[in-house]
């Protein structure tokens, strides 16, 4: 589903979308009030939203998807690269951020990624987020396991929970708690956040950061 309150932008975002034969653009909304009624009615893999749109913001549809369709990937795609937008985007719960002016097939594989449960963060983005992490980064209260940061290296490498689980013969459910013991410690809303946090901590190498979706 695409949701834009410019019918221009999302005819050309579902043009160059559905040349590649792996998507299907089912639904379209022009506020985020439609786009929750759609997300409703349809079995959706993808939502992706502006931040700006009448009704309800990209960022609270986010809230409301994360609530109600839980299994639903939420792509935020946007002209605002402002790092309070985009944290906020994170905390509430989105899978990726990706910037509008970037490449359409960098916009095609982000959609792809986040189809296949993985987190997705415009490069760009991602590099100033972690310098601004780091000049502000506080010591944690409690460390990571070693088996938190081997899960956390392989979160931001863009494997999914399932994958991470059969590679470590762990189970998805354990995998997910242990996820949610490093969102605590670091203070992060997702993995995106807690990577980036653990890379200007020194807890895992800068490389990650620049990985493609995921890391």
């Amino acid at each position: 589903m695409l949701a834009d309150d410019h019918a221009v932008v999302r005819a050309g975002i579902r043009q160059f979308l559905e040349r590649s034969n792996r998507i299907q653009v089912v639904a379209e909304a022009s506020d985020g009030r439609e786009a929750c009624k759609l997300m409703d009615q349809h079995p959706l893999d993808v939502a992706v939203l502006d931040i700006q749109m009448p009704g309800m913001s990209g960022i609270e549809v986010t809230r409301w998807a994360r609530t109600n369709h839980p299994t639903i990937g939420v792509l935020v795609l946007t002209a605002y690269d402002d790092e309070p937008y985009v944290r906020e985007v994170l905390r509430a719960g989105a899978n990726g951020y990706v910037l509008k002016t970037a490449d359409p097939d960098e916009i095609v594989r982000s959609v792809l990624e986040v189809a296949e449960g993985r987190d997705v963060l415009d490069p760009a983005l991602a590099r100033r987020l972690i310098v601004q992490s780091k000049e502000s980064a506080q010591a944690m209260i409690e460390p990571l396991t070693d088996r938190e940061l081997e899960i956390l290296a392989l979160a931001g490498k863009g494997l999914t929970n399932k994958a991470i689980g059969v590679m470590l013969h762990i189970s998805d459910r354990t995998v997910q708690n242990h996820l949610a013991h490093i969102f605590q410690k670091l203070q992060a809303a997702s993995r995106t956040e807690a990577v980036m946090r653990a890379v200007s901590l020194g807890l895992l190498p800068s490389d990650l950061a620049d990985s493609e979706p995921g890391g």
